[in-house]
């Protein structure tokens, strides 16, 4: 019998979101129903409810989750009720050409739930990044479920399904960071902050942090980096090289998304160094860099697509490194909050006051 509960909705392009009424189906065949306990306010939401996603209003907000399978469909087999799940976004399908070539983590056909959500009215959600956690309880694709270690902190374990995930891989799957390397990060927010522990963890010599605001290059320092640098009183290029015997950075991972940001990343390498893009632009954005540079500084120009991670690989190593003791994920949670203070959230994320706010059920 289908549920109703409580969730985050994103009505209109700029609107506040609001607390509503959701229906729930029960999970059909290759779906689960997860009971929310975590999730993350990530940008990513305040990107849809602005309208820079796309305009598939009404949204139900919230992605970064982790939570406890109540319910699963015909044919499931991965995840059963009781288990906890970190939730991901990117359900890889098996059959695609990057799946058959042994790349799942490039998947080209990742899945959601094929059923909808809706309001009590019918009125069909569009729930982010196809899993809509910012509620009590949400359906999903069974791809979507990596079962954990169930003693991890659910507020802590969620950060996997988005922000901190992307950053580390970004460092350790898309950079290839290795020992011994020099690292620098631009932009030190909850991605940026991440890919200095993905550096640290890939066992970097310098990993260089980058950002206009003192408050998160001090998170930074306190997080693995070896120094911090202030662009607003510092050219970062140089400053990057000046820190590295004059030559630039092995890896150089831009966690902002802005042209200028890419431009000092593409300058502050090495020569035969590697840029990571991380940052999500908007569609509007262009980069001009002569292509004689290109070429001639070799090395690679790379995307990270969610930290190039497959879940089912990284998320158990990855909660198990925090489990260790070596992974500290909890320095991430700024706060906890509850279902109506998303909105408020919002605002301390825009002005840089938090990593993570993260809602618990």
């Amino acid at each position: 019998m289908a549920q109703q509960v409580q969730g985050v909705i994103a009505r209109a392009k700029g609107e506040p979101v609001r607390i509503e009424t959701i229906v729930v189906p029960d999970p059909g065949p290759g779906e689960a129903v997860v009971k929310v306990q975590a999730c993350g306010v990530c940008h990513t939401d305040l990107h849809y409810r602005e309208g820079g996603i796309n305009d598939d209003f009404p949204f139900l907000l919230g992605h970064e989750a982790a939570g406890v399978v109540e319910s699963v469909g015909d044919g499931v087999t991965e995840v059963a009720p009781g288990d906890f799940v970190i939730l991901n976004w990117r359900a890889v399908c098996g059959q695609c050409r990057a799946c058959l070539r042994g790349r799942p983590q490039y998947c080209f056909d990742t899945h959601n739930a094929k059923q909808k959500m809706t309001l009590t009215d019918g009125t069909e959600l569009s729930p982010a990044l196809g899993i809509g956690a910012f509620a009590e309880k949400t359906l999903v694709a069974a791809g979507q479920c990596t079962k954990v270690d169930p003693a991890a902190s659910p507020a802590a374990a969620g950060l996997l399904g988005c922000g901190v995930m992307a950053g580390i891989g970004a460092a350790i799957n898309t950079g290839n960071v290795g020992r011994g390397d020099s690292v620098a990060v631009i932009g030190c927010g909850g991605v940026g902050n991440a890919a200095v522990v993905g550096a640290r963890l890939a066992g970097a010599a310098k990993i260089i942090a980058v950002d206009i605001d003192d408050k998160k290059l001090q998170t930074a320092k306190g997080l693995g980096a070896t120094h911090t640098v202030n662009s607003r009183s510092a050219d970062p290029i140089e400053a990057v090289r000046e820190l590295t015997g004059g030559n630039g950075a092995d890896v150089v991972i831009e966690a902002v998304g802005r042209p200028e940001t890419y431009e000092q990343a593409f300058y502050a390498r090495d020569l035969a160094g590697t840029v990571v893009l991380v940052g999500v632009p908007t569609p509007d954005m262009r980069i001009d860099l002569p292509l004689l540079d290109v070429f001639g500084r070799g090395g690679a120009l790379k995307s990270s697509w969610y930290g190039d991670c497959l879940p089912s690989r990284d998320f158990p190593m990855l909660i198990d490194l925090y489990q260790q003791g070596r992974l500290d994920l909890d320095a991430f949670v700024t706060e906890t909050i509850a279902l109506e203070d998303v909105e408020k959230a919002f605002e301390r994320m825009h002005h840089g006051d938090v990593l993570r706010s993260v809602v618990v059920f």
